[in-house]
């Protein structure tokens, strides 16, 4: 598999799980640690009469609070939230009043929503970087069997020989932190589903076979941050997530609005050498003056389809892979030694036959990211080639009348 982008030698910087930063008050120096959050909204209530709305569906707490600590050093409090006056009917001097921050003014709705995007990015990345990675080490926590590698080794085992599923691992993220949690669960002898506590090890594992509960409780939502459909939209919780039917989506947006749209280029890998570029033009620029290779030229002269260039592409890249010259099929130990054999041979131009690399099995990719694929066109061919290009392809109508015939003389027969 090809990487993404470029390798970066700079270290990216670490995805911090939710709650590493410090909560401070918005209007005196009091702060506490993200686990006494309760502790801080008390004191904005009981101390600057402050209300901050939804605060659990906030996706950066902490920068949140620092974000309106430094507009309310701007501007008047009152320019920004809603004034709640209790006992208004009641006598003046027992009247107070109280503040309400919410998502009903437009700046905090816009913050909210760039908080959760940029957390959504940053677990995203964390996903992939888990995905990658290679060096995961954990022991089985219901027989204790050793997992190195990927952690997918790992779930795919439990959920196989166990029975016990918690996702599939594409699905989670901050995976290592979860399975923590779930141990810590069992060494504590408590159920992972209903959570009840046993008396010793044997009870348990009885327990949880007999009652089916091999498996987490769902309606627990201490797991919720493990899973990245939980940070997909903004408020909005795996359940509803799952129960939204997408026949809805046209009245809420068009389907044209594709401003928010994010995404990194894709970059194309050369075929003899770990060069990347994002467009057309660089990537076949650099095969033809670095190596002596021209793809344009070969489908020229071969008059290659589409479909041939995919087939061609592919077949290079397996015989490379393979450390395998394409042009005398000569093999080498390594990949190196067969790319110098290539531009000292006078190999890069050289084809076999038509009939060893077009073939079937080259439609499928050597790998399976591979973006020169994408590269292809076969736009060049003339007009007059679109008139035939159907004719080789056969389409049947169907409203076709003898429909016994056709499964008769069919080829699928």
């Amino acid at each position: 598999c090809f990487p993404d982008q470029p390798a970066d030698t700079s270290s990216p910087p670490g995805v911090q799980c939710p709650g590493s930063e410090p909560l401070v008050c918005l209007f005196c120096s009091e702060s506490v640690p993200p686990p006494r959050k309760d502790v801080l909204l008390r004191h904005l209530l009981m101390e600057h009469k402050l209300v901050i709305a939804d605060v659990k569906l906030i996706a950066d707490v902490p920068k949140y609070l620092l974000y309106w600590k430094g507009r309310f050093l701007e501007q008047p409090l009152t320019d920004f939230c809603s004034v709640i006056k209790t006992n208004s009917t009641g006598p003046v001097e027992k009247q107070e009043d109280y503040f309400l921050l919410c998502d009903v003014l437009p700046e905090d709705r816009v913050l909210r929503e760039k908080l959760q995007q940029k957390r959504l990015e940053e677990v995203l990345e964390q996903q992939q970087k888990e995905r990658d990675d290679s060096s995961f080490h954990r022991l089985c926590m219901f027989c204790s069997e050793e997992f190195t590698g990927n952690r997918s080794s790992l779930l795919n085992h439990m959920a196989r020989e166990h029975s016990f599923s918690i996702g599939l691992p594409d699905n989670i993220v901050y995976c290592s932190e979860f399975l923590d949690t779930l141990q810590d669960k069992l060494d504590s002898l408590q159920c992972l589903y209903c959570e009840k506590t046993f008396r010793d090890k044997t009870t348990l594992k009885d327990h949880m076979r007999k009652k089916a509960h091999r498996r987490i409780n769902a309606k627990n939502h201490e797991y919720d941050r493990f899973y990245v459909i939980n940070y997909l939209e903004l408020g909005k919780t795996w359940e509803e997530v799952q129960s939204e039917d997408d026949r809805d989506l046209d009245a809420k947006v068009s389907i044209n609005d594709w401003s928010d749209w994010q995404a990194h280029p894709v970059s194309a890998v050369c075929l003899f050498c770990d060069h990347q570029s994002e467009t057309l033009e660089q990537i076949y620029a650099h095969m033809k003056e670095a190596h002596g290779f021209d793809l344009h030229l070969l489908k020229t002269e071969l008059n290659l389809k589409f479909y041939q260039q995919v087939k061609l592409v592919n077949f290079i890249r397996r015989q490379i892979h393979q450390s395998r010259c394409y042009g005398c099929t000569r093999m080498f130990d390594c990949r190196a030694d067969a790319l110098r054999h290539i531009a000292a041979e006078g190999h890069v131009m050289k084809l076999p036959e038509m009939s060893a690399w077009d073939q079937p099995q080259y439609y499928f990719p050597t790998y399976e990211n591979d973006a020169l694929l994408c590269t292809l066109s076969d736009s060049e061919e003339g007009d007059g080639d679109e008139e035939h290009r159907g004719e080789e392809i056969p389409v049947i109508a169907e409203d076709i009348s003898n429909l016994r015939a056709l499964k008769q003389s069919s080829v699928l027969k």
